[in-house]
């Protein structure tokens, strides 16, 4: 898993780092608690601190249009 996290970091660094492709990351997660997730807390220090530089975070409150629309359809 180890292996993986750092091969995310890595793709990450290099799309940010270029800023020649758009990157959209969803989350429902805050990044405070992205370390109960991921154990390497240095990496989660480096992944969002490229992720949040020069970014725009919208952050969504709400009901999930993709469980409204499950519930509709089992309706």
């Amino acid at each position: 898993m180890a292996h993986s996290l750092k091969s995310i970091k890595r793709v990450v660094s290099h799309y940010i780092r270029t800023g020649k492709k758009a990157t959209i990351i969803t989350t429902n997660l805050a990044f405070n608690r992205w370390s109960e997730v991921i154990e390497d807390k240095i990496l989660v220090t480096a992944l969002v601190d490229r992720l949040t530089h020069r970014a725009h975070l919208i952050n969504m409150t709400g009901v999930s249009y993709r469980l409204k629309e499950t519930q509709n359809m089992l309706n």
